[in-house]
C-alpha cells in the first residue's frame, strides 16, 4: 500500500519525533552531516522511534539542500548526504514503517528581503527532492518553513517533478491573529496557497507554540481546508538553562496536547524539537486508547 492510500485509510497517522535534539543529546551537533560521520547514531534514533510504533520515519535531511549546505559551510555533497539519509531510515524501516524525505529551509531569504530569486530556491529543492525520490522515499515532508513563499517553492518543486505525496508544514510564531508565521503569513493563507500548489497535507510544526497552542492553529487550518492536517509541536516552549536550550514538557503532557490537536482536526501527528521516543510512545498509547 502506498503512503497516500495509507493516509486515506487511517483516522490518525503517527510520525516520529525529533532527530536534531536527539543528536544534540549525544553531543553530535552537525545534524545532516551525521548521516555520513555518525551513521550509527542516526540508525539508533530511527530504531528507537520505529520501536514506538510510529507509521513513518523522517529522514535526517532537513536542511540538506545546496543553498543551505554552501552558505553554512556544511562541507557535504547534496547527493551523498541525502542518499545516506534515506538509506539509514530505510535500513530501519524495511517495508514498514514508511520513509518520508525531509525537506527544510535554505536558511536564506527571498528577494526583496534577501539575495535569492524563487527560481534559485526551486532549483535547490528539485535537486534535493530528486535524490530523495531516487533513493526510495515514500513521500516528501516539507517542514519548519517560516516563509510561505519559500514553502511554495518547495511544494512546487516536489509536485511538478515527482509523483510522491507531499506534506507541507509551516512553523507558526503565534496562534493569535489568525495564526501567523514570523514572516506574517496567516494560517488561512498558508492552507489555501499550499493546497493550490499541490500539497496533499498541510499543517504546522515547531515554531513558538506549545501543543495546546498548536491545536488552535490546527483548528484554524481545518476551518478553511478539507486536506488532511499535520501537527508536530515541540515538547513545550524552549527555555535557556545554563546556556542550553531545554524543552521540559513531559510525555504525558505532550500526549494530552496532541489529543487536543487531533480533536481540532489533525490527521497526522508527531513531534518536533525536544520530543523523544518516550513522547512518541506516549502518543501511540493515547491514540491506541482512542476510537480512531
Amino acid at each position: 500500500m502506498d503512503f497516500k492510500t495509507f493516509l486515506n485509510r487511517n483516522r490518525v497517522v503517527l510520525l516520529d519525533g525529533a532527530m536534531g535534539t536527539q543528536l544534540d543529546k549525544r553531543g553530535l551537533m552537525s545534524r545532516g552531516r551525521n548521516n555520513l560521520d555518525n551513521p550509527q547514531a542516526v540508525l539508533e534514533i530511527h530504531q528507537e522511534y520505529a520501536d514506538c510504533g510510529c507509521h513513518a520515519l523522517t529522514t535526517n535531511t532537513l536542511t540538506m539542500n545546496r543553498i543551505y549546505i554552501e552558505t553554512h559551510n556544511v562541507g557535504v555533497l547534496v547527493e551523498e548526504v541525502n542518499r545516506a539519509g534515506v538509506e539509514l531510515a530505510r535500513r530501519v524501516a524495511g517495508d514498514s514503517p514508511y520513509v518520508l524525505g525531509n525537506i527544510g529551509s535554505t536558511g536564506q531569504l527571498l528577494e526583496p528581503y534577501g539575495d535569492y530569486a524563487e527560481a534559485q530556491f526551486c532549483e535547490a529543492f528539485i535537486e534535493q527532492a530528486r535524490v530523495l525520490a531516487e533513493a526510495g522515499v515514500d513521500g516528501f515532508i516539507i517542514e519548519t518553513m517560516i516563509d510561505l513563499r519559500e514553502a511554495l517553492c518547495a511544494v512546487r518543486a516536489c509536485r511538478e517533478n515527482f509523483s510522491l505525496p507531499v506534506i507541507a508544514s509551516m512553523a507558526f510564531a503565534t496562534e493569535t491573529k489568525g495564526g501567523r508565521t514570523i514572516m506574517g503569513d496567516s494560517a488561512e493563507d498558508c492552507a489555501h496557497s499550499l493546497a493550490d500548489a499541490g500539497a496533499d497535507v498541510v499543517g504546522a510544526n515547531c515554531g513558538d507554540l506549545d501543543p495546546a497552542a498548536m491545536a488552535e492553529v490546527v483548528s484554524q487550518l481545518s476551518s478553511v481546508t478539507t486536506l488532511p492536517i499535520v501537527a508536530q509541536p515541540n515538547a513545550g516552549m524552549p527555555k535557556l538553562i545554563e546556556d542550553k536550550t531545554v524543552f521540559d514538557m513531559g510525555p504525558a503532557d505532550f500526549a494530552e496536547g496532541i489529543a487536543k490537536c487531533i480533536e481540532a482536526g489533525a490527521h497526522i501527528v508527531g513531534g518536533c524539537c525536544g520530543t523523544t521516543p518516550e513522547h512518541i510512545r506516549e502518543v501511540a498509547r493515547m491514540i491506541g486508547g482512542r476510537s480512531c
